[in-house]
């Protein structure tokens, strides 16, 4: 994927979509744009999601000054496993927790993205699962109102667990 949109972000790292817009506008991270006719997008990187996974995990507990710092030293040095906070070693950053946290939600994505098909000639292009008429927000919508995944797959054999466990994270990222 090319870049990710911030309501995937949030998705993929749990931290509400205001709090995804709010690191925007205070250039915490500063997502690349692109626009189409009047619309324009706002994509991140993948270190961006590792840094919003950071945030998600308590870095937003620290001063500002001190997160924009881990945000450039994380944009320097992609690789890094951890990093200190400040001058001082006594406090650091440890970053592999969350690159780990982040490539296995965006493996979900891509799972997620391969089983369901927006088609304008089936359902008038509401999101389903594919080779199915089955919309993912309504099995989302059943998974949320407290339907267990063996009700669900009772009244939908052609739907599977791992589809069930991906459609709520789909409905929060698209």
């Amino acid at each position: 994927m090319d870049g990710y949109t911030p309501a995937q972000a949030a998705a993929l790292t749990g931290l509400p979509l205001s709090a995804v817009h709010k690191a925007i506008d205070s250039r915490l991270i500063r997502p690349r744009t692109t626009r189409s006719g009047a619309s324009v997008r706002r994509l991140l990187t993948k270190e961006q999601l590792i840094f919003l996974q950071l945030e998600a995990e308590g870095l937003r507990l620290l001063p500002l000054e001190t997160r924009r710092e881990i945000a450039a030293c994380l944009r320097k040095v992609p690789a890094a496993d951890r990093m200190p906070v400040g001058s001082g070693t006594a406090l650091r950053v440890e970053i592999k927790p969350a690159r780990r946290k982040v490539e296995s939600g965006l493996k979900q994505l891509g799972r997620m993205e391969q089983m369901v098909v927006r088609d304008p000639d089936i359902m008038c292009g509401t999101p389903v699962f594919k080779g199915t008429r089955i919309p993912v927000d309504l099995v989302a919508d059943m998974l949320a109102q407290g339907a267990t995944p063996d009700e669900i797959l009772e009244g939908y054999p052609t739907l599977d667990r791992e589809k069930l466990s991906l459609a709520p994270l789909y409905m929060r990222a698209f």
